[in-house]
């Protein structure tokens, strides 16, 4: 039963974010049409290009159109200003968008869970204060300021990244230094982006885990394993860590679909040829089947990691387990 009702929301998530996106571009100025005609176009033929690609008809009756090509001929259509297949330009930029996000969020997490215990350890302590600081920093600078920040100082300054020159990972590589070297290249064209993208989530992530942590070593039984002689480390990992991350997996799974959002500016600004970059060039161009594709996974990847973060709850605490089972 839980599961049915997941898809059924799924489902009424989906429907409703591709209506409501279908509808806000047209009330973009301008259309593809425009962009496709080019200068010097004549009424007479913009009309006749309007009909060709059904932008005649009402609002309703082209998301109807656009919805039964997605669900019962599973095609996503094609551009209509360069006619590439939208299911085929996701294909090859939904892995580096991916591979972006789940980089910034690894070193988000891998930066702020040990700041979070540190600052846990010694509450208003040096480390706290300091810590308390870049936190607000991060989360008051929008990243793409910190991006051009980053390109003057690692990329033009001083040249230990490159500005703005994404390398692909490939796949078939004939030995295996060329493969590795090829990780590390894209490893390391990635590391800025991924970071402008990060800094703001290791704040987020750093105190809302510290302000748990220090909810619950005020717990009677961390209070026992203290009366034990048990070191303030030890009590920090094994005891009081586990406990105090369901708030920090909700906002982890949530800002997935943050981070998404954020590439829009960040893959422009890096040159990166992700879906961020593809949606920012579908909205200049007003063309609609690309936005409409990109939005479409975005929302069903979205609606998946929280589901996703719904069945780790199970895992980290048993109770909620046996509480859906009862149910």
């Amino acid at each position: 039963m839980f599961f049915v009702r997941k898809l059924v929301q799924l489902f009424a998530v989906l429907i409703v974010v591709s209506f409501f996106s279908f509808v806000l571009l047209t009330l973009l100025p301008g259309d593809s049409v425009t962009v496709r005609c080019g200068i010097g176009c004549t009424p007479e033929k913009a009309e006749e290009l309007r009909v060709d690609l059904g932008l005649d008809q009402p609002i309703p009756v082209q998301y109807l159109k656009w919805l039964k090509a997605v669900v019962i001929d599973r095609d996503l259509q094609a551009s209509t200003v360069d006619f590439q297949p939208v299911t085929e330009a996701l294909s090859q930029r939904l892995p580096v968008t991916l591979e972006l996000v789940i980089y910034a969020q690894l070193l988000a997490l891998g930066v702020g869970i040990p700041a979070a215990l540190l600052s846990a350890r010694k509450p208003e302590g040096v480390f706290d204060k300091i810590s308390g600081l870049f936190a607000a920093l991060f989360i008051s600078t929008p990243n793409y300021v910190f991006a051009f920040v980053f390109i003057a100082l690692f990329a033009v300054a001083i040249p230990i990244f490159p500005p703005a020159n994404y390398t692909e990972l490939e796949n078939f590589l004939p030995d295996v230094g060329a493969q590795l070297s090829n990780i590390y290249d894209n490893l390391n064209s990635l590391f800025l982006p991924a970071l402008c993208l990060a800094l703001a989530e290791m704040a987020i992530y750093s105190r809302l885990l510290r302000n748990d942590l220090i909810t619950t070593l005020q717990e009677d039984y961390v209070m026992m394993a203290r009366a034990k002689g048990l070191s303030s480390s030890y009590i920090l990992r094994r005891h009081a860590l586990r406990p105090s991350t369901f708030s920090l997996i909700t906002v982890a799974g949530i800002n997935m679909g943050r981070l998404i959002g954020g590439t829009i500016i960040i893959e422009t600004i890096f040159n990166i040829n992700g879906i961020g970059s593809y949606v920012a060039t579908a909205i200049i161009k007003r063309d609609g089947p690309p936005l409409q594709g990109a939005v479409l996974v975005i929302a069903a990847g979205y609606v998946l990691i929280n589901f996703a973060v719904d069945m780790l709850y199970a895992t980290l605490d048993p109770r909620i387990r046996h509480a859906r089972a009862a149910a």
